[in-house]
This record gives C-alpha cells, structure tokens and sequence, in this order.
C-alpha cells in the first residue's frame, strides 16, 4: 500500500494492449500507478510520462507494487508470473493464460500458497452486454451458441493463431455461459489461412459453433444464443443486445405477386455501456482489497487453453498446440 492507504500497482509490458492498462489504472481512483516496465526502454518511459509515473525495471517494479498487470507475449507469461508471484505481488495476466496448462496449475499452487490473487484477462467476460446475456439466460432453454470473431489482418506484431487469440475469447464466455464440459470438439480450418471454425457439444446438450478469422474484410464480434422462446444476439462491438421472439412466418400476396414474410418482436435491453478493460481491472483491484478470488481464476485461464489445444489438434494435429506471443 501507498502512504495514503490506496494500492500500488504496476504494468509489465507496455505494448499495444498494456499502454491502455497504464491509462485505466492511471485513471483509478482506488489505486496509485507507481510505475510501468518494458524491454522497450524508449517506450516504458514515454507511457510513463504520459500517465505521470516512472519507468522502471522489472525487478524495481516488483518491490514496489502489490499488484501487476502482465501485458508480454505469451511464451513469457510463466515466467514473469512466477516472478511476481515469488515476489508476493498480485498478479493479472492478459490471455492466454499460459502456454503449457501444468505450468499454469504450479502457477495457481504458487498464488494459494502465498494467499495472492491471479486474475487472468479474459475481457469478454466484463463486456456490458455479456452481462446482460447473462440476466436473460435463466429464462431460456438454450440450444445453440453461435460465435463469429472475424476481421482483417492484425498491424501489430502477434505470432499466436486465431483459436488462441480470437476464438479464445468465445471459448471463455461459452464456459462461463454454462455449468457443463465440453463432450466432443470438432474443428476446421482453411488451408494455410488463418480461419478456423469449431463445433463442440456440452454435456448439458448446448451446441457451440465458434469461427474466428483474420482474413474477412468487416470486423464482427457477435455472439448468437438459440434457445426454444427466443434468440438473443449480443454485438460485443457496439454492446448491445437484442431478443427475437415470436417470429410470424407466412405468404403475402401484393400486386398479384406471392411472397414470403416474416414478423416478429425485437426486445432491446438497455445497456449501461462503458469500457470492459476498466471494469476487469477494478475487478482485479477489488478482489485484490477484499481477498476475494477474482472474477476470472486461474482455472478458468486453464480450461480455455485446453480447449484451445483441443480445437489445435483438430486443425493442425497434436504438435500444433504450442501458444506464441499473445494478443487481442
């Protein structure tokens, strides 16, 4: 803690993705942005300047923080994580978790016993409009999920595959959507492209059906959940939400010509929008100050990149499951 009670955090990579950390916890008003840490020794000191605090090393950083956001490449999230952790430090790691699920469960070992919280940034799960899916969901007998995570190629440096950067993100939130495992995972991919879709059957009978892709030309985030009274679309994208029901299919005649229409009522929750990455990390914080587990555990983090591995087997084969670098 800081002199004045609030929590001293840090980032650890201030690439892309951990420049906007910086800028939400700089933000908050709960904690104090004692400073952030980069190989790039350029580009720590200009996000430092930017939000007021200092660029330091790794291991300057971590003596003075409780709590660290880990924005690296993935192939270094385990050992920076041990690092902070053996530090006594609370931890965040961006998505994927880890590369390797046993070094992921030592990581979670290592966090219980030093009684230190470990957060893994799985971001969907914060999105507004996830958590208003989540408010209709126990009014529905769902079926089917239907995810589409597509866009152009990405401008930044990222050498992790769409499953473990894109379609990683659904996978969370379908298994946090439901208390179920995942029966069966079949999976496809385009030759040399990067485009892959999954099928998988939960043992509570819900089928999934996941594509991500970096080749289309229109970003789409969406989400779709089939249930027996209604379908509800989620646009993580402009959080909003939208339940179909009581569709009125039928044949109209207009102008001696016959046609099919079909009618039905559009519902649309109000949203309370506002940006995810801010409510992850005040959750993080939160947990952090109460000693409470965080909203996304480490076992969550694991669950995702097993089924990531799963769906890797099935495009590429089992020598394919090695994660790269991380990204969004």
């Amino acid at each position: 803690m800081t002199d004045d009670g609030t929590l001293a955090v840090g980032v650890i990579g201030v690439g892309s993705m951990g420049a906007h950390h910086a800028r939400v916890y700089a933000g908050l008003p709960t904690v104090d942005l004692v400073g952030v840490a980069d190989t790039d020794w350029e580009r720590a000191k200009e996000i430092a300047a930017k939000h007021g605090t200092r660029a330091l090393n790794r291991a300057t950083l971590l003596r003075a923080v409780d709590a660290v956001s880990v924005v690296v490449p993935t192939r270094y999230h385990g050992a920076i994580v041990r690092e902070a952790l053996e530090a006594d430090t609370h931890v965040l790691v961006e998505k994927p978790f880890v590369a390797d699920p046993v070094e992921g469960r030592e990581l979670i070992a290592l966090a219980d016993r030093r009684d230190l919280r470990l957060q893994v940034g799985h971001i969907e799960r914060f999105n507004p409009a996830v958590r208003a899916l989540t408010d209709v969901l126990p009014e529905m007998d769902v079926l089917a999920v239907d995810a589409r995570r597509l866009g152009p190629p990405v401008d930044r440096e990222n050498t992790d595959g769409v499953v473990e950067d894109l379609m990683i993100h659904d996978l969370d939130v379908l298994l946090s959507l439901f208390d179920a495992e995942v029966d069966e995972a079949f999976a496809a991919g385009v030759g040399g492209e990067p485009h892959v879709t999954a099928t998988l059957q939960l043992d509570n009978g819900v089928l999934g059906t996941l594509t991500a892709s970096r080749v289309t030309h229109q970003k789409v985030r969406e989400l779709a959940v089939t249930g027996r009274e209604c379908q509800v679309t989620v646009d993580y994208l402009t959080q909003s939400v939208k339940i179909h029901r009581h569709s009125l299919p039928g044949y109209v005649e207009s102008d001696g010509d016959v046609r099919y229409r079909s009618e039905s009522v559009v519902e649309r929750p109000q949203i309370n929008n506002g940006e995810p990455l801010h409510a992850e990390l005040d959750s993080f914080v939160s947990a952090v100050n109460a000693g409470t587990d965080p909203e996304v555990t480490g076992h969550d983090g694991i669950r995702a990149i097993e089924l990531v591995h799963r769906i890797r087997n099935e495009v590429d084969g089992p020598e394919a499951t090695v994660v790269g670098t991380g990204g969004r």
